[in-house]
């Protein structure tokens, strides 16, 4: 079985007749910038296509009509779900409903699994309408039983990790390989001391970035060790400088508050993630997409994640994967220090930053491996391919 490769030095025509209808489905932050991509590049191929769906700020500045914010679904770990089943409860009865009265023509799920494919996909299955999955779930890292599940619901996957196309071709269930669509957005036209001197920090001075996610309990969760942390390494590099991107997801009150009681000076940058990181010598990252986007951009990493405790003892009976950060496990090694639960504390964290920091040569060998990673993740345009798929589905 071959995996299928996509020509798109041709656009395909706009279609003809009533407008096509889409629905697109993304429950967090990196859902919301892959799906606005997509949506993006399918409005260049057809202008007349109608977006619908649940996503953010960016899928609704592309063109989607939001019935609902992915905020209102995002949850951490298996306990979290339950302080947001009000809201799947309205969401789900709200999906259903816009099924029948608007009849999309296709329907575009992003990762975020649980959500697509149990409550979307089941719901557009039903009512036989068209499934393009973008943005494969991890299966490959736990539950990979729900492969039987996708290929039961879904009609077309495309991949964006290359060794996802070996693990779905394993399974029976042809797949497209895009490559990632981090390939297109991961940049900046700063260079380090340029982009010190935009934020106003000072030129010299080493530099940390803190990033504790796009959700508001992973920020509960984590930017307080993260503060910690710093506070410690301060204490042994006394001229260090800290600066947080801050997701479009995120309040800013509730994490300037957390700040401002921690007495560490850390300036704050909305929505600029890739110009904050070109500022950096180092990140403190929750584990996710900011780990991968890090990467891209050669920034050292320290990779910190905690849940519940029962969110815990479920994910080690389930995940397969030995890494967690996706920069590791695209690497197949440990580039970036995973720190997860317990032994994500202020004081392991500082440990492992400082060890980067205070030894340049192995900082140096550290970024010439995430320059290795780039060159796995294929050619820019991943959005674009995923788009012509779509249309073609059209």
């Amino acid at each position: 079985m071959s995996v299928e490769k996509n020509n798109i030095t041709q656009s395909t025509p706009a279609a003809t007749g009533p407008a096509k209808k889409v629905m697109i489905v993304a429950g967090e932050a990196s859902g919301d910038l892959h799906g606005s991509l997509l949506v993006r590049e399918m409005l260049a191929i057809d202008p007349t296509l109608q977006f619908f769906g649940i996503g953010g700020k960016k899928m609704q500045e592309a063109g989607v009509r939001l019935l609902a914010s992915s905020a209102d679904i995002a949850v951490v770990g298996v306990t979290e779900v339950f302080s947001k089943i009000g809201s799947f409860i309205r969401i789900k009865a709200g999906i259903r409903k816009f099924m029948d009265q608007m009849k999309p023509d296709l329907v575009i799920l992003i990762d975020f699994p649980d959500f697509n494919l149990n409550i979307v996909a089941r719901t557009a299955k039903k009512k036989n309408i068209k499934i393009f999955y973008y943005i494969s779930p991890q299966v490959w890292a736990w539950r990979e039983g729900r492969v039987r599940q996708i290929k039961k619901l879904v009609d077309k996957m495309a991949v964006i990790l290359p060794f996802e196309v070996d693990f779905y071709q394993a399974h029976g269930f042809p797949v497209h390989y895009v490559g990632h669509p981090l390939r297109d957005t991961v940049k900046t036209l700063f260079t380090k001391s340029r982009a010190r001197l935009h934020f106003g920090l000072c030129e010299k001075q080493t530099t940390i970035g803190l990033l504790p996610g796009s959700r508001s309990a992973e920020v509960v969760r984590l930017l307080p060790v993260m503060i910690e942390a710093a506070q410690i390494i301060s204490k042994k590099i006394p001229d260090v400088q800290y600066i947080l991107p801050l997701a479009d997801t995120l309040d800013e009150k509730t994490v300037t508050t957390m700040l401002v009681k921690s007495g560490i000076n850390v300036k704050i940058a909305s929505g600029q993630i890739y110009d904050v990181l070109a500022c950096c010598d180092l990140a403190i990252v929750t584990s996710g997409t900011a780990t991968l986007e890090t990467g891209l951009m050669g920034v050292p990493m320290i990779i910190i994640y905690k849940v519940s405790l029962f969110s815990e003892l479920i994910a080690r009976m389930i995940i397969r994967q030995q890494h967690i950060g996706l920069i590791n496990i695209i690497a197949g090694k440990t580039i970036a220090p995973e720190l997860l639960q317990r032994d994500a504390s202020a004081q392991r964290i500082a440990s492992e930053a400082l060890a980067v920091l205070l030894n340049n040569s192995k900082k140096q060998e550290v970024i010439a491996q995430l320059n290795d990673i780039r060159a796995k993740l294929g050619e820019p345009g991943a959005a674009r391919r995923a788009a012509k798929i779509a249309c073609d589905m059209l």
